[in-house]
């Protein structure tokens, strides 16, 4: 496995790889969700390269950018024994040199929901994952379902943007109780993390109602609020009933649906999602 810390070296790196190539970006701190796209990534292509870097532009000046979880050998380690070919690790100014004034900006898609909630958030995600696709040049890119509004945000801008690449959607990992796999469930105390597990009874509760025939979006997100607001660590942000593509909010849900919501546990903000239809 070869570890790269410059744009420099990860394109000469590139010319001399095996094709195709896939590439699963990431910020780090790894657990067995981000390890199942990295096994996706082995299957399908000749070359797989991982990149690790916590992004500051997609924090806001508020949030956890410093106290993100880092552990660059363990995460290392991790990959070497998934078979990475190549990681490559730059520092942030690296990826953004003095001067940097370039941003890729979309409109309507991230104008809800995360984008509402954390302003600026897409421009910074959309940015470095385009500046990415052009350094690593990648056939195909993984990316988890957990983050729903931000995997449709980068199939938008591939698209928009005529990227020659596939975007490959892999399932949400859970762990045992349902809670999905995220980095930032390590700033949860014993007693939070038991409460978090609201957010996948709710989604659940969703699902079992739309397999009994409720179709009234209205509805859907009543009952899933009154669920969480009966846990009392749990704070809601939000919850949606969206379409599927676009995410524009739905009264019936007619065909398939993005059931998304974010929810603040102890100090700790955390989403989760499922498609419904």
């Amino acid at each position: 496995m070869k570890i790269v810390e410059t744009v420099a070296a990860m394109k000469q790196l590139r010319k001399q790889v095996a094709e195709p190539v896939g590439f699963v970006p990431t910020m780090g701190y790894l657990h067995q969700g981000h390890i199942a796209l990295v096994d996706r990534a082995r299957t399908e292509n000749a070359t797989v390269v991982v990149s690790i870097f916590v992004n500051p532009t997609q924090f806001g000046p508020k949030e956890d950018f410093k106290k993100y979880p880092r552990d660059p050998q363990r995460d290392l380690t991790m990959l070497e024994k998934a078979g990475t070919d190549i990681v490559f690790m730059p520092a942030p100014e690296e990826m953004y040199p003095t001067a940097y004034d370039t941003w890729v900006d979309l409109d309507n898609i991230t104008q809800r929901l995360e984008g509402a909630s954390r302003p600026g958030h897409f421009r910074g995600v959309a940015t470095v994952c385009n500046k990415l696709f052009n350094i690593v040049q990648p056939q195909r890119a993984y990316f988890g379902e957990k983050d729903a509004q931000q995997l449709r945000v980068i199939q938008k801008m591939v698209s928009d943007l005529n990227m020659n690449l596939a975007v490959v959607p892999f399932p949400t990992m859970r762990e045992t109780d349902g809670l999905a796999m995220s980095s930032r469930n390590t700033y949860l105390n014993p007693e939070q993390r038991q409460a978090a597990v609201v957010l996948y009874r709710a989604l659940t509760l969703a699902q079992k109602l739309f397999a009994e025939g409720e179709r009234d979006a209205n509805k859907l997100r009543s009952r899933m609020t009154d669920l969480i607001n009966k846990e009392p660590l749990a704070r809601i942000e939000y919850i949606s009933v969206a379409d599927s593509v676009t995410l524009d909010e739905l009264d019936r849900v007619e065909t398939k649906a993005v059931v998304s919501m974010s929810v603040i546990v102890g100090s700790t903000r955390l989403i989760d999602n499922v498609v419904l239809g």
